[in-house]
């Protein structure tokens, strides 16, 4: 796999950890789903934002390491 390969899919990792946090987020704070399900809804809402925080956070962490490095290398041939 390329780097550029390596990076989108890493983006697109970025983009839906954030998705599933903004949803999670959402579902706590709406009035509907908090009455429907009590209990059960505050444990789904937390798994959104769980599951949210594991796909980017790691996958930021990475892709920074990443990017640095192809700076590194760019700066060595300039």
């Amino acid at each position: 796999m390329t780097e550029q390969k390596i990076i989108t899919v890493l983006k697109v990792f970025i983009v839906f950890g954030i998705c599933l946090i903004v949803t999670g987020h959402y579902l706590l704070v709406s009035d509907l789903f908090g009455e429907q399900n009590s209990i059960h809804g505050i444990i789904i809402s937390a798994a959104f934002i769980a599951i949210g925080v594991l796909f980017s956070l790691p996958t930021k962490i990475y892709l920074t390491i990443v990017l640095m490095n192809i700076e590194a290398v760019h700066d060595q041939h300039v």
